[in-house]
């Protein structure tokens, strides 16, 4: 059974009217209600098509998981279980015709991180007439009243304030991983300086992982395209994203022996001719539930031990796991719901058109939304210093781009996008971000290739051809002077705003400002 491992994973039993029932980010035999179950019990799927008509999702990411569904459907089926599939316009729907069928069974389902779907479900559940018990979520690395009892969480602080750091070593100190009794492995507990060099013209990425899309997949796609309006690439010839369990763990294993010891030092770099890089690619896998993030960490660690790869390649790709995601995950429990619709910086841009159709001359932003439209994916850096930045020093309401995330990527929940863009990607709330995370030309130049084939000039802030991130870098500093000239890590930032505002060049960024906003309303950013 895979159970989170710090904090104590629930413990109950099946009666003999209750039913599993499986969200489709819960795909797996080895967790939650399923794993009590008797082999051949019965097990419910409700595969609801109503959410995927609200937003123009990536075409790959209905397609993954549907077509994850589907397969996980009949992998139960061939194991004996009784698997009550429903096709259906929404949950209320489906639930509807399951408690007509089975008016005396009890579904039980792992809650799902998502704010309010258990309220909603259980009043859905209820206008069915029928009945459900709601269960600890066990995919993940902690219990929440693990997480609760560390952070001595007030259930009435409205707004906690939270560092990963100090959980992330938290959460080492009680899984042991990578641990030398008390201490971190290797002395260090974060390898980070180590992780951000760009790679000489000799370095070639390990091969992509490409598994063959089976028929199930090849017709989910063809539905998918004929039934929903998505948005993004719709051809699967090569789909990347593992759409069953065999081929998670394949995918696993692959990173293990052919990219963990390359990912380290070139994590953060981006290059315009490689969308992969060393990257994991784990992300939608692990959170479908194909694969256990236990198991993941497990699986980095043991080859640590037994291949050795370069300790700040482990380190950097543990602290995602066993670090981010635990800390995206809590943060917005306890965030929500202020969190998803928070603005500290008063924002109120429309996100500009070309993230939907990449028609930029800025080769940066052309090049990541190629890379999302493409796949549904693009590595952590290009999206908080490529895709967020520009959003924050454009000024983009924060949901905006948060909705955009969240249609867009594969690996894209509510609880994923919302600490990771609207706190960590745009300072919207305060509950964890100590400043705002954006930058001008200068650090895209430094981690990229993307600024030697652009039009605009990344060392020249005002002028026709200057480069836009360095005139709005300037000016959001300078709008937003009230609210973040007191924070201690803005202060060398605010001297050089303080020169800027002492002479005309100020006066000039504004103007250029004002020349990039019509630009870009014409189309011709």
């Amino acid at each position: 059974m895979h159970q989170p491992i710090v904090g104590d994973p629930p413990e109950y039993s099946l009666a003999d009217t209750d039913v599993p029932w499986l969200l489709g980010t819960q795909l797996t035999t080895q967790s939650g209600p399923l794993a009590r179950a008797p082999e051949g019990s019965q097990v419910l799927l409700i595969e609801a098509h109503d959410f995927a008509g609200r937003k123009p999702y990536h075409h790959h990411k209905l397609t993954l998981v549907f077509s994850a569904m589907r397969q996980f459907r009949d992998r139960l089926r061939e194991a004996g279980y009784e698997v009550t599939y429903i096709n259906a316009d929404s949950f209320a729907d489906g639930f509807a015709a399951f408690f007509d069928d089975h008016p005396d069974k009890r579904l039980v389902a792992m809650r799902s991180p998502s704010y309010g779907s258990e309220r909603r479900f259980r009043d859905l559940i209820e206008d069915a007439d029928g009945n459900v018990r709601f269960v600890d979520n066990e995919l993940f690395v902690s219990t929440r009243q693990a997480f609760d009892e560390w952070a001595n969480a007030d259930p009435d602080d409205e707004t906690p304030t939270f560092k990963h750091e100090s959980m992330y070593r938290w959460l080492r100190r009680e899984t042991g991983v990578l641990m030398d009794g008390d201490q971190p492995v290797g002395g260090e507990w974060n390898y980070d300086d180590e992780n951000q060099e760009f790679p000489d013209d000799s370095w070639t990425a390990p091969p992509t992982p490409s598994p063959e899309p089976n028929d199930q997949t090849a017709e989910t796609a063809a539905w998918v395209e004929e039934t929903f309006e998505t948005w993004g690439n719709a051809s699967i010839e090569e789909f990347p994203w593992p759409v069953t369990r065999k081929q998670a763990c394949e995918a696993l294993a692959r990173f293990i022996d052919e990219r963990l010891g390359e990912f380290g030092q070139y994590q953060d770099a981006m290059r315009s001719d490689d969308w992969a890089m060393a990257h994991a690619l784990l992300g939608s896998s692990i959170n479908l539930g194909l694969l256990h993030p236990v198991e993941v960490i497990e699986a980095i660690t043991d080859a640590y031990n037994s291949q050795e790869p370069p300790l700040n390649a482990v380190e950097g790709c543990i602290r995602q796991i066993l670090g981010w995601r635990e800390f995206m995950r809590h943060v917005y429990r306890h965030a929500m719901p202020a969190l998803a619709e928070a603005n500290q910086l008063d924002a109120t841009e429309s996100l500009p058109a070309f993230y939907w159709d990449g028609d930029t001359e800025m080769e940066c932003l052309s090049q990541t939304v190629g890379d999302v439209h493409d796949r549904g994916y693009s590595h952590h850096i290009q999206r908080l210093m490529v895709l967020a930045n520009f959003a924050t020093l454009w000024g983009v309401e924060p949901s905006e781009l948060n909705d955009w995330f969240h249609a867009t990527y594969v690996d894209a929940y509510h609880w994923v996008t919302t600490p990771n863009v609207i706190e960590m990607g745009q300072y919207g709330h305060g509950v964890f971000a100590t400043k705002p995370y954006v930058s001008s030309a200068n650090y895209i130049d430094k981690m990229s290739d993307y600024c030697a084939d652009c039009r605009y000039y990344k060392t020249k802030t005002t002028g026709e051809k200057a480069c836009p991130f360095n005139a709005l870098y300037w000016d959001f500093l300078d709008r937003n002077e009230e609210q973040l000239r007191s924070n201690h890590r803005m202060g060398l930032m605010y001297s050089h705003v303080d020169t800027k505002q002492e002479s005309d060049e100020m006066a000039a960024i504004r103007d250029r400002v004002d020349e990039l906003r019509t630009k870009a309303a014409n189309k011709e950013l």
